[in-house]
């Protein structure tokens, strides 16, 4: 294998150089709406122009450093990448820690046939972990990841690769439920206000809105703004989901790795070693969850959430029927079952007190604080706060009976389970070998109600999870079950009458 030194792609000059005249593009109007005031226009557009110019050539010349001092070369054991002028860089990663190699590409780079390259140890050490090349030809990123990554394929060739999921355009009719619509639809809202400020125009557009309004109380017009906030939003959530995941593809390649592609425009090519996955956690947000949707995410070993907009990188499958969801997350795990499927043991009746009782001080403390206000200030925050009582008191009573409903956990094979949430749902399944350790914690009000909650502490994904309110001796008698001998020398078995199945 060569050892020889190689420089970044030439190209990226160019990407860097049409990044910056974006930038440029994007700030000149409201800079020389700024300038504008008090100069003839003319002046104010030169000002501007040059502005831009020195931007772009600072930036490119910047970029024409970081190319000149940026190599990198890959050994038969080492990984090296040296950066840096003034301040000298030099990263060096084993070959045998290596557990990842991601391909990223934003539009821009992909009409030049460029590709950054991120290659990763799955320890969660931030950036000492984790050498980037911004950027090299495609070619020589699949070059990167066939090699780097064909340790794993010599020491277990299978060949048994094939493609676990592909796109379905009807999974798209999930998109305007998410939670990621009313966001959008706040900040096209924020983003008109705020441009129209730029341009003094502020008062005109709230005078627009005000005409289009003429006639209709301010309670009904509230109402309408939500509902085209909300609209907005739901076309943004959609725009956003055909960019995320378009070309969507999840195949299991030779040698025991998990590939991952999707993207419309930034195209996204992750790589994830069959042998760092310790489970799945099926995700259910509400919205999904009622149109009987779900995602699939990966509990794995070295899927650090670090500064480099790369946490998402556990996601193996978008909402999708949630059949389908267990399906292929049975197929992820290699097993003949979901696990998932398997039914779930409940939590006892305290559970449910609790959860009722955060839901009405939830509701009730803020109305006290409100009505307090009302008493000192003005009677109208007095109504306020009885009206937000008599509305909010049955939803936060819906969510909180929910919230109890969806508590469970279970032992399926190999694997323990545990489930809670209502806004977010999620079903946890661990490996039961990749349990490390428990956590048994009992505040003041779980002693007083008789439950406890233990916590599984696994090297991989969020490093813990938990099951939330269980019964005393349940709680204790599944941790002793789910990694036997780990926790049985400190228990008494103890009769409890509260275990019973749910079907969540």
């Amino acid at each position: 294998m060569s050892e020889e030194w190689r420089r970044l792609d030439p190209r990226t000059l160019l990407a860097g150089a049409a990044v910056l005249c974006g930038v440029a593009g994007g700030a000149a109007l409201p800079a020389v709406a700024g300038l504008a005031g008090g100069r003839p226009l003319w002046q104010a557009v030169a000002w501007v122009l040059a502005g831009a110019a020195a931007l772009v050539l600072a930036g490119t010349a910047a970029d024409w450093v970081r190319l000149r001092r940026t190599r990198y070369r890959v050994g038969p054991e080492r990984v090296d990448l040296h950066t840096g002028l003034l301040l000298l860089k030099r990263r060096s990663l084993a070959r045998e820690r290596i557990r990842s190699v991601d391909l990223t590409a934003n539009p821009l780079q992909r009409v030049l046939g460029l590709v950054k390259v991120r290659i990763g140890t799955g320890e969660h050490t931030g950036g000492e972990s984790t050498l980037a090349l911004d950027l090299v030809t495609r070619a020589e990123g699949e070059r990167l990841r066939r090699e780097l990554l064909a340790r794993a394929a010599h020491l277990e060739d299978t060949g048994d690769d094939s493609t676990l999921a592909t796109l379905d355009p009807r999974w798209i009719r999930y998109a305007p439920v998410s939670f990621v619509a009313p966001a959008l639809g706040g900040a096209a809202a924020g983003a008109v206000m705020q441009v129209s400020d730029w341009f003094g125009a502020q008062g005109k557009v709230i005078d627009w809105i005000g005409d289009r309004f003429q006639g209709v109380s301010v309670t009904w017009m509230i109402l309408d703004l939500l509902l085209l906030a909300t609209a907005a939003g739901a076309v943004g959530a959609l725009g956003l989901w055909v960019e995320m995941w378009w070309n969507y593809r999840l195949e299991r390649e030779p040698g025991g790795t998990l590939r991952l592609r999707r993207g419309l425009f930034t195209a996204r090519s992750v790589t994830l070693e069959e042998r760092r996955l310790r489970g799945i956690e099926l995700v259910e947000p509400l919205g999904a969850r009622l149109f009987g949707a779900a995602r699939v995410d990966a509990v794995a070993t070295g899927l650090a959430q670090d500064d480099d907009k790369h946490g998402d990188l556990k996601n193996l499958l978008p909402a999708v029927p949630r059949e389908h969801a267990e399906r292929v997350a049975a197929q992820v795990l290699g097993e003949p079952v979901p696990p998932t499927a398997a039914p779930l043991a409940a939590h006892p009746r305290a559970a449910r007190t609790r959860r009722l009782r955060w839901a009405l001080w939830s509701v009730l403390g803020p109305a006290a604080l409100v009505a307090v206000l009302g008493a000192l200030l003005t009677p109208v925050l007095v109504y306020v706060a009885a009206g937000g009582v008599l509305v909010l008191t049955p939803v936060a009573v819906l969510f909180a009976l929910d919230a109890y409903r969806g508590l469970g956990h279970g032992v399926s094979g190999a694997y323990l389970l545990t489930r809670s949430g209502t806004v977010r749902r999620t079903t946890v399944a661990l490996q039961r070998s990749g349990v490390i350790g428990w956590t048994v914690k009992r505040s003041y009000f779980q002693r007083r109600a008789g439950v406890l909650t233990v916590t599984a502490t696994t090297a991989a994904g969020e490093g813990a999870y938990d099951v939330l309110d269980a019964g005393e001796s349940q709680g204790l008698l599944f941790a002793a079950e789910a990694v036997p001998g780990l926790l049985t020398p400190f228990l008494e078995p103890v009769h409890t009458p509260e275990a019973r199945l749910t079907d969540g």
